[in-house]
């Protein structure tokens, strides 16, 4: 480990050192500063771009883009220049022969919309998929071919430094200690791994990846935030996309996002379809010992799963400018999901010689249902256009979720009834004021307010209710949470330290057996940040962050996963909130075709949510029933080291990469016990390392058709039960526009070679298991793409003010 840490801080100082020197001035330079707002609304263009060139020769001597205020600062060397501003579907303005001999603030540029170029065809070269950005990256959507059709999950798999599991479940560098955000709001859904394969990749616009959030945002997610940004279209006049989809195994899907634009109101709404079916499979084959270490028989698990789903989901708002200066949005979500669920567990029996000595099987058949709607409300007043600015957010939310299964098997009948009603609220306010040149002062007050409601049965064949299996849970949780920080910039170094206090009140009731549990705390949340700007093109960041992990969804939910009577799931409704130290410094360096980011980073964890794997003493035909749950275990500390690497060689050619390597040492041991009355003490005390790659790249090959191939690979990581074993898994997608670009067919193929598998060990005192799982198998699919009054790439114009992310842009 010391010689990993070795390693690793004298690449970073390599690093840093060739960029000082690279980065050193050759001459006295001087900066040129300016804003290009949009002349009609006055908001800023983000991305305009900024040229400077010698009137005596069409060579450009230096150049750069806006920053989201509209904001640019480029050093150049004495003289005297052509400066050039342009944006996308706007009229570029040129100054000419411009004597510049000292640093100069050419004040704001107000560009035009050209209107000859509204209804044509830009043909320009597309932006990188994957913005590197100092304290977030940001993914666009709407480049990647990968995911038409899909859904959410299908996005955030291709996400750098995200996976998602064969079972829907997220994580970031390693771990699903994460929160997550749809428009910078928190997702309450029951099963946030189900919701977010039920909303369809079409609704999406981009997803930001926070790794080390700032006092703006909510404390909770110890690894982090992933911010899901949802479309909302910009383009003057009418305009829309509809998608068709259809794939083996069978699953189709239609979606409509339609955009009606004026002067003052802006309509917007998205609408889908969706039916999916997702075949996998699984088997555990377990070996069990007799307490002096001798064999004593062996289980073979065949699991065989089908699970089909069908949902629409629509989304509806309106952006009214009720002033040039103040912006009022309004929205309503609705979703509404059914399903089936088909599973098949066979149990082959065998004795200490691995004779054959019976089967059983257990067929689980299930319906289920849900239904979330959500008003959101969003008001923006821009006191000037500096950035002085107050945002208030609300929203409220319904969600419901219903399921009944029935299980049948050789020598057992169950039916399982499952009912949850969630309620959330939610209010939000932020002032950001700008103090003086590049510093910014920020403050606001959160307020979340929820409940859930969640009722499950297990009845026996004779329709009784098992008591031991059955339970439920009323949960209510309360939040408020203040934040106050200040930004500012001097010389080339940027500062943004800020504070936030969260309160805390948590009751979780579970009404069958009065066990009645108040859980209130509050913490302060602080944060740092600094970065050092070596040139233009190199930057170098160091963060510091407090966060909070509050047990949710499956983890929180007593209700037992019965598919399998050997193997079962529940959660936890005791768990405590972990919290987390983390510590990040980064590097940034971006050259002509290359952009390359690195960063090291430290988490430090108590009380850490783990899944347990333990018997529970009970034998079913003599095999012990094994329980997994997760507790509080203890303590964690994680160091990693990521880079992230970004390369046009061709203006055809584009790729992206990622690698992620980490070592985690476990510190904790779990005491229960058992239904015969036994204390159970399990040491799981561990310490691993593995890592994570992934590559991304797209062609433009002959007859203007793209190719684009994703492969990843997550490594073997031991854990303190056993291992998880490596997992590789690779994607490709065509495309092609037609009917003058107005139309695309897309083609793709997810999981090429069948490798997305689960594999893993498990050892116990008196069992060792080897456990395979595949959610879902191999997919192809096809789409079909139309656009009217909307042409492929076109950089969205008018852009209004944004709350995406809660709060201001970093000073600088």
């Amino acid at each position: 480990m010391k010689k990993l840490k070795s390693v690793l801080v004298f690449l970073l100082l390599i690093i840093s050192f060739l960029g000082f020197s690279q980065g050193r001035p050759q001459a006295a330079r001087i900066k040129i500063t300016g804003k290009v707002i949009e002349k009609v609304s006055k908001n800023p263009l983000e991305y305009a771009t900024i040229t400077i060139t010698n009137p005596t020769s069409p060579k450009s001597i230096a150049g750069g883009i806006t920053n989201p205020k509209g904001e640019f600062d480029i050093d150049v060397t004495p003289g005297i220049y052509d400066i050039k501003i342009e944006f996308i579907s706007f009229k570029p303005i040129t100054i000419k022969a411009k004597d510049l001999q000292k640093s100069t603030n050419l004040g704001q540029i107000a560009l035009e919309e050209d209107a000859s170029q509204l209804n044509e065809v830009v043909v320009r070269a597309e932006k990188s998929s994957v913005e590197i950005k100092l304290d977030k990256k940001v993914y666009s959507v709407g480049q990647d071919m990968m995911v038409k059709g899909g859904t959410v999950s299908d996005v955030l798999d291709n996400v750098p430094s995200v996976s998602v599991d064969t079972e829907g479940n997220v994580s970031l560098r390693g771990s699903d200690n994460i929160r997550i955000l749809i428009d910078g709001r928190p997702s309450y859904a029951v099963n946030i791994a189900e919701a977010l394969r039920q909303l369809p990749a079409d609704a999406i616009d981009k997803v930001e990846v926070i790794t080390n959030p700032s006092a703006r945002y909510d404390a909770e997610g110890g690894s982090g935030l992933i911010n899901i940004i949802l479309k909302k279209g910009k383009n003057q006049g009418f305009n829309g996309t509809f998608i068709a989809s259809a794939g083996i195994p069978e699953t189709y899907g239609l979606t409509a996002n339609l955009n009606y634009k004026t002067e003052k109101l802006n309509y917007f709404t998205t609408a889908g379809y969706n039916h999916r079916t997702n075949e996998g499979g699984g088997k555990t084959n377990s070996q069990y010992f007799n307490d002096d270490g001798s064999i004593k028989n062996f289980l073979d698990e065949d699991r065989e799963t089908e699970r089909s789903r069908e949902g629409f989901n629509g989304r509806a708002g309106l952006e009214w400018t009720v002033a040039p200066n103040t912006f009022w949005t309004n929205a309503i979500n609705y979703q509404k999901d059914s399903g089936e669920n088909n599973d098949l567990i066979k149990y082959n029996n065998f004795d200490a010689a691995h004779n054959f000595t019976g089967s059983t099987y257990r067929l689980g058949t299930g319906e289920n249902g849900g239904e979330n709607i959500e008003y959101t409300s969003n008001l923006i007043k821009n006191f000037d256009d500096k950035g002085h600015k107050l945002t208030v957010d609300g929203s409220i939310s319904r969600n419901t979720d219903d399921n009944q299964s029935i299980i049948t098997g050789s020598n057992n009948f169950n039916n399982t009834l499952n009912n949850q009603v969630q309620k959330q609220a939610q209010i939000q306010a932020d002032y950001v004021l700008p103090i003086g040149e590049g510093s910014q002062f920020e403050a606001g007050y959160k307020g979340n307010f929820g409940d859930l409601n969640n009722q499950y049965y297990v009845l026996d064949d004779q329709g009784i209710r098992i008591d031991n299996l059955s339970n439920t849970l009323v949960y209510k949780e309360n939040i408020n949470a203040l934040y106050t920080q200040y930004g500012f910039k001097k010389n080339k170094f940027s500062y943004l330290f800020g504070l936030r206090w969260e309160d805390t009140n948590v009751q979780v009731n579970l009404l069958d057996n009065n066990d009645f549990n108040t859980k209130k705390y509050n913490n302060f949340f602080p944060s740092a940040f600094v970065s050092y700007e070596i040139s233009d093109q190199s930057n170098i960041t160091t963060s510091y962050s407090k966060r909070l992990t509050r047990p949710r969804g499956r983890f929180m939910n007593p209700a037992v996963n019965y598919a399998s009577n050997v193997n079962i799931f529940q959660g936890n409704p005791d768990l405590d909130p972990s919290l987390t130290n983390k510590f990040d410094f980064g590097f940034i360096k971006r050259w002509e075709k290359v952009t390359f980011n690195t960063s090291a980073y430290f988490e430090d964890t108590k009380d850490v949510f783990s899944f347990v794997r333990s018997p529970t003493g009970d034998e079913v035909n003599g095999v012990p029933v094994i329980k997994s749950q997760p507790i509080n275990l203890g303590k964690e500390q994680k160091f990693g080291f990521e880079f992230t690497l970004n390369y046009n060689p061709f203006k055809i050619w584009r790729v992206n990469s990622n690698f992620n390597l980490y070592n985690v040492k476990t510190i904790g041991e779990h005491s229960y016990t058992d239904t015969q009355g036994e204390l159970i003490v399990q040491n799981l005390d561990n310490q691993a390392n593995t890592w994570s790659a992934r590559i991304s790249s797209k062609l433009t090959l002959p007859y203007k058709i793209d190719w684009q191939l994703n492969a990843n690979y997550n490594g073997e990581q031991k854990t303190a039960q056993g291992k998880s074993l490596g997992q590789f898994g690779m994607n490709t997608a065509f495309s092609k526009d037609v009917l003058k670009d107005k139309s695309t067919i897309a083609f793709n193929i997810s999981d090429i070679f069948n490798t997305r598998v689960m594999r893993s060990y498990t050892y116990l005192e008196h069992q060792t298991s080897y456990s395979e799982m595949q959610f879902r198998k191999r997919q192809f699919n096809l789409s079909f793409t139309y656009r009217f009054n909307k042409p492929k790439g076109e950089k969205e114009k008018n852009p209004q003010p944004k709350n995406e992310d809660g709060g201001g842009e970093f000073p600088g």
